[in-house]
């Protein structure tokens, strides 16, 4: 039976979809078959970060109103075998929460882990993730007005456990600036770490290429990206400290 991870967001420019598809990525070539679903109803672009643009034909929707099977309609990775996709609708329309646990329920029968996309905020898509979901991460940046919309999404996961909070995009001069560190981003956020992700701009770079970035590099973030996925798999990695 496999696990149903929300990846989620206070706000927007925090790196989340980068983040899903970076821990998916490793997930896979550890061994583990893994299905990523974009959440970002109308605005997707999880595909981008998995190298897998405009290869996706039918969403989840379709699979929700039976136009498609499951299996159908999730699309592979092609250099990284058990990689899926599957992607959003472009509508909103006609989404049912009931009919989507349904969905996340079959594909736990496939799959190792299911790494749900929401977006930013708390809509459609959030509330989505969050029926369906077994656990989940909360994606932050260490500016005040990330944290503090991601305390504000914590508020709204209690049903969820365990919690836990990704400070991404982390750069060492921007905490000095700030004064602040990885501690008070744990306490402001109310969440134990899962782990740290360094500012990388291999990150954009690869999306901009179409390629997935664990294929690209070994380091910035990938290794960060890495070390996570060890961690779901309950396995012990010592956090990466930037300060």
């Amino acid at each position: 039976m496999g696990t149903a991870v929300m990846v989620t967001s206070g706000k927007g420019g925090t790196g989340k979809t980068s983040f899903t598809a970076g821990v998916a990525s490793c997930l896979a070539a550890l061994g583990h078959r893994v299905l990523c679903v974009d959440l970002d109803i109308g605005l997707r672009n999880l595909d981008l970060a998995l190298g897998l643009s405009d290869r996706a034909v039918m969403d989840f929707s379709d699979v929700m109103e039976y136009r498609c099977s499951l299996l159908g309609a999730c699309v592979e990775q092609p250099e990284i075998r058990g990689l899926f996709l599957l992607t959003a609708p472009l509508s909103p329309e006609g989404l049912d929460r009931e009919r989507f646990r349904a969905l996340a329920n079959e594909a736990r029968d496939y799959f190792d882990f299911i790494l749900m996309d929401s977006p930013a905020g708390l809509g459609e898509g959030f509330q989505l993730a969050r029926d369906a979901a077994d656990r989940a991460v909360v994606v932050s940046s260490v500016d005040p007005a990330a944290l503090r919309d991601a305390q504000r999404t914590v508020m709204e996961l209690h049903s969820l456990s365990p919690l836990h909070l990704v400070m991404n995009r982390v750069d060492p001069k921007l905490i000095t600036k700030l004064r602040t560190s990885i501690d008070n981003a744990m306490d402001a956020a109310g969440l134990p770490l899962l782990g740290v992700v360094p500012e990388d701009p291999a990150v954009t770079a690869a999306a901009a290429a179409g390629v997935p970035l664990v294929l690209t590099t070994y380091k910035g973030a990938a290794p960060a990206y890495l070390n996570i996925a060890k961690r779901l798999l309950g396995q012990r990695v010592p956090l990466l400290r930037i300060r």
